[in-house]
């Protein structure tokens, strides 16, 4: 008979994967090692590799893992039934108070995910995509009108491209914490979205009526 898994064996992984994030971000996925993993997490490499059996696979979990994280908070923000735009300025809040929690996860979905295998990229690329579906339908529920633009998820995208990289310049020990942001980006961005459909509608006829030849 098979021998299973040690109570502790997903512990370890938990662990391992804690580790590894922090080495990614840090070092760079390509310029960290195995070995050094293995000393990272206390551990010896023959045993780093009972575990998982090399880097792309620790990367994948490390990426499926917090894209999970991700998925929950949406779920759970959702389960909440909230009016549109506390509904929306929940998600951001919550989304900012992870990555708070989660930067060295949030650096390795940024900036490694591109090493990975096509088959594993698309995984995390589908989660991601929902991810963006959930906000879409957000911002499409506060300013009604963009998606039949074909807008609701570029401005979704726009949104992301103010709170994603918050990692490279907001300081743990700086004046300002994650927190502190979220009314802010929140603030911002329900003041650009808010009538942003008709805005937009107005200005694509005034551009075709320029574009027409005279007479």
């Amino acid at each position: 008979m098979a021998r299973g898994k040690a109570a502790t064996f997903e512990v370890q992984r938990g662990a391992i994967l804690t580790s590894a994030a922090s080495l990614f971000a840090e070092k760079g996925y390509h310029n960290a090692a195995m070995s050094e993993l293995a000393r990272a997490c206390g551990i010896s490499k023959p045993l780093l590799y009972h575990y998982y059996r090399d880097k792309d696979a620790i990367l994948f979990d490390i990426a499926s893992s917090y894209m999970d994280t991700l998925l929950a908070i949406v779920a759970k923000v959702q389960a909440r039934e909230l009016e549109p735009h506390a509904h929306l300025e929940a998600l951001i809040a919550r989304f900012l108070e992870e990555y708070e929690h989660s930067q060295s996860q949030h650096t390795v979905l940024v900036q490694d995910v591109k090493y990975l295998a096509e088959f594993e990229r698309q995984q995390i690329l589908g989660k991601e995509r929902q991810v963006v579906t959930a906000f879409a339908e957000a911002i499409e529920e506060v300013e009604p009108g963009l998606r039949k633009k074909h807008l609701d998820k570029p401005v979704a995208m726009i949104l992301f491209g103010m709170i994603n990289w918050t990692f490279t310049w907001l300081r743990a020990d700086g004046r300002l914490s994650y927190s502190d942001m979220a009314p802010v980006v929140t603030q911002m961005f329900m003041s650009g979205v808010t009538g942003l459909s008709e805005k937009v509608g107005r200005k694509r006829a005034r551009a075709k009526v320029l574009l027409q030849p005279d007479g």
